[in-house]
C-alpha cells in the first residue's frame, strides 16, 4: 500500500523497541520506563470508580469540564496572564503538544528545540513540515539565552522549553528563564513550556516561565504526577485566542479528553503527593551517588531520569551491551542528534536501582 509521504518523516520510537526487548527477557532489570513505579493513589482510583458508576462515561465539553478547568487555573494562579488566559483540558500533555503545533506553526516555519529533547518534539514537527532547529545543550543541559540566540532566524516562530526535562532531569534556573524571557520578548516569540514533571523537583521550588513571560503556553498533565499515564489527561493554559484555536482542533481530532479521567484529575489536584516526591528525591540521590565515580554524569534536579555519558562515547553500543547483561536502558540517540549518552529512569523499586547500578559499574569495571 502506498502511504502518505509524511509517514516517512517519523520513525518507530526507540523506547518502544526497548519495551519489545523487555517482553522477550526472563528477568530484566528495567530502568527504561518513563512512568512512576507506584500505582494511582487509592482515593483517586475510588473517584474514578464512582464516576463510572454515576454514569459519567459520555462526552464532556470539548474544552473540558468547567470545574476541572477552574482547578487548573487555581493551580497556575501565579502565571503572569492567568486572568485573561484560556484553559483547555487535553488528551494527555502529548495531545496538547500536537494541538499547539497545529495551531501555531505553518509548514516551513522554524521552532527552537532543545537537544536533548522529548522524543515527540522532533517527530511531530517533522510530520507537520515544521523545521526543528536544535540547540546543543551539552554538557550541562541548561537552556540559556546564550545558546538559543544564535539559532534564531527570520523564520523562527517559537521556542520549546521542557523543565524539568526528559531525558536529562535538568530544571531551568531563574537566571535561565529570565534570559529566555528577555530574548523571546525581544523577538516576539511564543514559548511552549512543557511542564509535565513540575511536581518532581527536588532541590529548589519549581519556577515556570509562565510566571515571568506573557506570551507563553503552559502544558502540563496528570500522567506522571499521579501515575495516570493510561488515562491520557493533560491541560493547556495560554493566550485565549490560541486556546480557542486548539479547542476547535480538538473538536475534530480528540473530540474531548476522557470523561472519567477528568473526574479523577479533580480529586488528584487536592491530593498531597509530597511523600512521593520525597521518595523520588531519595531515588535520585541513590542513582547519582552510585554512578558519579564511574560515569560522566550531571545530577538531575527533577523528573525521574538521569542521562550519563557512555564511557566509550557511543551510547548505542553501550546500551546494546547493557541489554546483553539483562539491563534495560534507553540510548541517548532516541532523544538527541548525538549518540554519546544513555537514559536511565529511576522510577523503580530501590532493589531494582541497586541491581542496575551494580550492572553498570560491572560494565565499566
Amino acid at each position: 500500500m502506498k502511504l502518505a509521504e509524511r509517514i516517512s518523516r517519523i520513525d518507530s520510537s526507540g523506547i518502544r523497541k526497548v519495551f519489545a526487548l523487555a517482553a522477550e527477557m526472563k528477568d530484566p532489570c528495567n530502568l527504561s520506563i518513563g512512568q512512576p513505579h507506584f500505582d494511582v493513589p487509592d482515593r483517586i482510583k475510588e473517584t474514578g470508580i464512582e464516576a463510572i458508576k454515576a454514569g459519567k462515561n459520555r462526552y464532556t465539553q470539548t474544552g473540558g469540564n468547567p470545574s476541572l478547568k477552574d482547578k487548573v487555573r487555581a493551580k497556575l494562579a501565579s502565571k503572569k496572564t492567568i486572568e485573561t488566559d484560556g484553559v483547555l483540558i487535553t488528551s494527555g500533555t502529548s495531545g496538547g503538544i500536537f494541538l499547539s503545533f497545529m495551531a501555531l506553526f505553518n509548514e516551513g516555519d522554524e521552532v527552537i528545540c532543545p537537544d536533548p529533547y522529548f522524543v515527540m518534539y522532533k517527530h511531530l514537527l517533522n510530520l507537520m513540515g515544521i523545521k526543528p532547529v536544535y540547540v546543543d545543550l551539552y554538557p550541562d543541559f541548561r537552556m540559556t539565552r546564550e545558546k538559543v540566540e544564535p539559532k534564531i532566524t527570520d523564520r523562527t516562530k517559537g521556542i520549546l522549553l521542557n523543565s524539568p526535562a526528559n531525558p536529562t532531569g535538568t530544571v531551568a534556573t531563574r537566571e535561565d528563564l529570565e534570559g529566555i524571557t528577555v530574548l523571546a520578548r525581544e523577538k516576539d516569540l511564543i514559548v511552549i513550556s512543557d511542564e509535565i514533571y513540575d511536581l518532581f523537583v527536588y532541590d529548589d521550588p519549581f519556577l515556570s516561565i509562565g510566571d515571568l513571560y506573557e506570551n507563553c503556553l503552559i502544558l502540563g498533565g496528570f500522567s506522571k504526577t499521579y501515575s495516570m499515564t493510561g488515562w491520557r489527561l493533560g491541560y493547556a493554559v495560554g493566550p485565549a485566542d490560541l486556546i480557542k484555536a486548539m479547542e476547535e482542533l480538538q473538536q475534530y481530532s480528540f473530540v474531548c479528553a476522557p470523561s472519567v479521567g477528568q473526574a479523577m484529575a479533580e480529586e488528584a489536584l487536592d491530593f498531597d503527593m509530597t511523600p512521593f516526591r520525597e521518595e523520588y528525591a531519595k531515588k535520585r540521590d541513590l542513582i547519582y551517588d552510585g554512578l558519579k565515580n564511574d560515569f560522566d554524569v550531571e545530577k538531575p534536579g527533577g523528573a525521574f531520569y538521569i542521562f550519563p555519558k557512555a564511557p566509550n562515547g557511543d551510547g548505542d553500543a553501550f546500551v546494546a551491551e547493557a541489554i546483553k547483561n539483562d539491563l534495560l536502558i534507553v540510548p541517548g540517540s532516541v532523544f538527541s542528534e548525538k549518540k554519546t549518552h544513555f537514559r536511565i529512569s529511576f522510577a523503580a523499586e530501590e532493589a531494582t536501582l541497586k541491581r542496575g547500578i551494580e550492572i553498570l559499574k560491572r560494565l565499566v569495571g
